[in-house]
């Protein structure tokens, strides 16, 4: 049995800062005040419902399900009423843990509400440490829970039907954290920065539950912004989290701001996740601060696969090697292994950089299930217990694996080629003409599928745009991997975690 966080249960880092949210705050012994008084409350509770908005709150409440041995669901706030609906009757949560005076939509007013009560202000005193003072629940002194029991309900995106919910044990939220401890040499000492939302695996369980199972600090911006992200770093914080968008924003903005470049310069880690960071933003945040960006690959199923090592070479374009206790493979269609890494980190197979396969996974970072969906459940794994990702992905000759996209949207079949939609991405993002990019594929009676660019245009774009993206693709990678189609667009869409929506540019193309 694994308890989650050490550091709750007193000794030298209870008045050590745990969470910072704007200018409220709350040391360890303060968080294992407020959680452990709230898991008190959810005894027998069955699954709770998280009304997950960027706040101490959210936090707090999370922390205490956790020490109560209770599943979570974390709730996304910007979800519309009928996914909301979907989620609540699959979940059947029996209470809703909410900040104190928050409105909730309808389909949430039925469920028994808890407001969330944390005082979070910076002269607010804790007495955890005290001698005497009863165990916080789950903790070395109660270790009720099995490493196997749920933890969390984390519910997918839904690209391909409803949101299905993925019941994460606590084994796997130990596992992941302690492998990113060990990839990244992360301690207590470090204090985190992001702005990321806490409803996804991203935001809470590494940008939450990482710091304190660490015994470190993190400081959530609330909403992300490169003043923000320059004012924590030049105070003290080690590590920063984004997705893609952000660290495009702070590509950006690193052109006309001097200060910014010094304080990501001072950055101990850059960590970018959730979609791939493209080549041309790493190699202008690496020129203006020196820092290079880590990449790491995981999904909501398996939480994190693979990362850069902080010890070994990032590479722009690679999402590292897996981490420790994960078996990784690519397989063929036919279901015969390329290549790959067995549980204990030895390479299997030839590691050729070109073979291209989908990526199967196994370790204790997997999830257990899909709630009330067995058929979906056996259909996520193979016969032999392997997690089929519906990624694609290469492994280069030193090793790194290079994802070229997604099995249903970005794997483009052409001519008898198999064709990554992330590596022709990459090339046009390098094309000083383009602003954003997303390749697809669309059916082809001579090719069986041509390569279409979707571009966002650095400004208007001109008559002959199309044709000279084309070409400089075809130059910078190779004649059969050139756009066929070239569609201009005024944004991309994306969902909450920046991802590029290619269902929603396919329907509408």
């Amino acid at each position: 049995m694994t308890f989650l966080f050490p550091a709750l249960v007193g000794g030298s880092v209870a008045e050590r800062p745990a969470l910072r949210f704007g200018e409220r705050s709350l040391t360890y012994a303060e968080l294992a005040d407020a959680a452990g008084g709230l898991a008190g409350r959810l005894d027998g509770a069955g699954r709770v419902a998280v009304w997950a908005t960027p706040t101490l709150e959210t936090a707090v409440a999370v922390v205490a399900a956790l020490l109560a041995g209770v599943p979570a669901v974390p709730l996304n706030p910007k979800s519309g009423e009928s996914e909301l609906g979907h989620i609540l009757t699959d979940s059947r949560p029996s209470v809703v843990l909410v900040e104190a005076g928050v409105e909730l939509p309808a389909s949430l007013r039925g469920l028994e509400r808890i407001d969330v009560e944390v005082p979070g202000s910076p002269e607010v005193s804790g007495s955890l440490g005290v001698p005497g003072r009863p165990a916080v629940p789950g903790s070395p002194e109660s270790p009720e829970f099995p490493d196997s029991s749920a933890a969390l309900v984390v519910y997918t995106s839904g690209t391909t039907g409803p949101p299905k919910g993925a019941v994460i044990p606590r084994r796997a939220i130990a596992a992941t954290l302690d492998a990113l401890a060990d990839a990244w040499r992360w301690t207590g000492d470090d204090v985190l920065v992001h702005g990321l939302p806490l409803f996804h695996v991203h935001g809470l369980i590494l940008g939450v539950l990482g710091p304190l199972r660490r015994g470190g600090s993190l400081r959530h911006l609330g909403r992300f912004s490169a003043e923000g992200v320059a004012r924590e770093l030049n105070d003290g914080a080690t590590m920063l989290f984004g997705v893609p968008t952000m660290y495009h924003r702070l590509a950006e903005a690193l052109e006309a701001d001097v200060e910014l470049a010094k304080a990501l310069g001072r950055a101990r880690l850059l960590v970018s996740g959730s979609a791939a960071l493209p080549v041309h933003d790493h190699r202008r945040i690496t020129a203006a601060t020196g820092r290079r960006v880590i990449e790491r690959y995981g999904m909501t199923e398996t939480l994190m696969n693979t990362s850069v090592r902080v010890d070994g070479e990032p590479r722009p374009g690679t999402v590292g090697v897996p981490l420790p206790g994960v078996g990784l493979r690519l397989v063929e269609e036919d279901g015969s292994t390329i290549a790959g890494y067995d549980t204990d980190g030895v390479p299997t197979g030839a590691h050729d950089g070109v073979s291209v396969g989908e990526i199967q996974v196994r370790g204790p970072n997997l999830f257990t299930e899909y709630l009330n969906r067995p058929d979906a459940t056996a259909d996520a794994f193979t016969e032999d217990g392997w997690f089929r990702t519906g990624d694609m992905a290469v492994l280069d000759a030193d090793g790194h694996v290079r994802i070229v996209g997604r099995r249903a949207t970005d794997l483009i079949k052409s001519g008898g080629y198999k064709i990554g939609a992330g590596e022709i991405e990459n090339a046009l993002l390098e094309h000083p003409a383009v602003k954003e990019a997303a390749v697809t594929g669309e059916p082809d009676d001579d090719l069986g599928e041509r390569v279409v660019a979707w571009v966002v245009p650095e400004g208007a774009p001109g008559p002959a745009l199309g044709d000279e993206l084309a070409d400089h693709v075809a130059r910078s990678l190779a004649p059969h991997k050139r756009p066929r189609v070239v569609r201009f667009l005024d944004t991309l869409p994306r969902n909450d975690m920046g991802k590029i929506l290619k269902r929603a540019l396919t329907a509408n193309g």
